[in-house]
C-alpha cells in the first residue's frame, strides 16, 4: 500500500509520498515521488499500485520525452496526456498476464507542477484506465493509496486559501494518521513544495527520527485536547456518578 498526496492552494503545491514498499511479508524502501523533464520544465509523478507497472510506464514516458519532447511539455495537460498514452500501452501489454495471475492493473498516478503555459500550479489524478481528474478549489487536494485515514484532517483544515505553510503541516499530519493506522504505509517520506510563481521545486527526505519532535507534540496535544472535550450531553446517561461504580448497560424507561 502507499500514501501519496498533492495539495493545491493559492500559494502553490505541497506533495507528499511515503517510501515503504510491501510485497507479501517483505518490506523495502523505494522513492514514489520523482521529477521528470528538463530543469524548469519538470513535472512530479507519484504513483500507487504495482511497482513494475510504475517503472514500465515511467520508462515509456521518459523515452517519449527524450525523443519527442526534448525541451519539455508546454503545459501540464500535455504531460498528463503523454503519460496516459504510456499507461494505456502498458495496460495493453500487461493487463491480461496480470489478470491470469490474479493481479489487478491498479496503477493510480498523481502528476503535479506548473509549465510555461499553465497560469498556476495544478495537479491531476490519472486512473488506471488513463482517464483523469484535476484538483479544484472546492476540494484542494488529491490522494492515492491508503486515502481514508488522513482524509478527515485534510477535510477539516484545508481550503484553497490555506497558507502554504499550514498546508505543509496538514500534509504531514495526514501522513502521520495514515502511518499509525496502516502497517503498509511508513517512513521514509518525501515532501515537495512548489511556490506559485517560483517555477521550481523544493524537496526534502525524512526518516523516522527526523520528525520525532512533531510526532511527539501531535500525540501529546491531541490527547490533551480530547480530554478537554465537554462531557455533555452524555455525562448523565453514560458516566456513573461515582467513578468507581460500574456503568449500567440496562436502559431505564
Amino acid at each position: 500500500m502507499t500514501y501519496c498526496l498533492a495539495i493545491c492552494v493559492r500559494e502553490g503545491l505541497v506533495c507528499l509520498a511515503d517510501g515503504r514498499i510491501t510485497s507479501g511479508s517483505q518490506v523495502s524502501v523505494a522513492r514514489k515521488a520523482t521529477l521528470h523533464g528538463p530543469a524548469g520544465a519538470d513535472v512530479l509523478i507519484m504513483t500507487s499500485g504495482l511497482r513494475s507497472l510504475r517503472d514500465k510506464t515511467v520508462a515509456y514516458l521518459d523515452r517519449a520525452m527524450r525523443r519527442e519532447h526534448v525541451t519539455g511539455f508546454t503545459c501540464l495537460l500535455d504531460a498528463v496526456d503523454a503519460y496516459a498514452a504510456c499507461l494505456r500501452r502498458t495496460a495493453e501489454e500487461d493487463r491480461a498476464a496480470l489478470e491470469s495471475s490474479r493481479l489487478n492493473f491498479n496503477l493510480n498516478t498523481i502528476i503535479a507542477g506548473q509549465l510555461a503555459e499553465d497560469p498556476a500550479p495544478t495537479a491531476f489524478l490519472v486512473y488506471p484506465e488513463g482517464n483523469w481528474i484535476e484538483v479544484n478549489e472546492r476540494t484542494p487536494y488529491l490522494s492515492i493509496g491508503a486515502t481514508g485515514y488522513g482524509k478527515p484532517i485534510l477535510d477539516r483544515t484545508l481550503t484553497f486559501d490555506t497558507p502554504l505553510a499550514m498546508a505543509l503541516k496538514s500534509a504531514y499530519l495526514s501522513f502521520d494518521s495514515t502511518r499509525v493506522s496502516s502497517a503498509d504505509v511508513g517512513f521514509p517520506v518525501d515532501i515537495l513544495t512548489y511556490g506559485a510563481g517560483e517555477r521550481h521545486w523544493h524537496s526534502a527526505h525524512f526518516v523516522y527520527d527526523d520528525l520525532r519532535e512533531q510526532r511527539e507534540w501531535w500525540n501529546h496535544e491531541l490527547t490533551e485536547l480530547a480530554a478537554r472535550l465537554p462531557d455533555e450531553p452524555w455525562r448523565d446517561q453514560l458516566l456513573p456518578a461515582d467513578p468507581a461504580a460500574p456503568v449500567s448497560l440496562v436502559r431505564k424507561d
